[in-house]
């Protein structure tokens, strides 16, 4: 499954409707090591005064059915500093 792929078709959708700036996957996705039982990892940036509680259940929610699989969705700011340069240099933006 080419996440990344899927997320640039429908990337307008998910700007417009849940007021995010920039989304992407890192862990097993993005390293090429997912298997059937992976999860998605997806790390979002939402834009300003759109980092509402609706708007990431909404986003988690879609992202779950548009996949049909468990999405681990991570906010960028909310990311601990020691997990931070991991996971910014293992992530690949949409």
């Amino acid at each position: 499954m080419d996440v990344i792929k899927e997320i640039n078709m429908v990337l307008p959708i998910l700007k417009r409707r849940f007021g995010i700036s920039r989304i992407g996957v890192f862990g097993s996705y993005s390293t090429g090591t997912a298997s059937p039982e992976s999860d998605i990892d997806i790390l979002v940036t939402f834009q300003e005064g759109q980092e509402t509680f609706d708007n990431y259940m909404d986003l988690k929610f879609f992202l779950e059915d548009s996949f049909n699989k468990k999405v681990d969705l991570v906010i960028e700011d909310s990311i601990k500093t020691r997990l931070k340069e991991k996971i910014m240099r293992e992530t690949v933006f949409a």
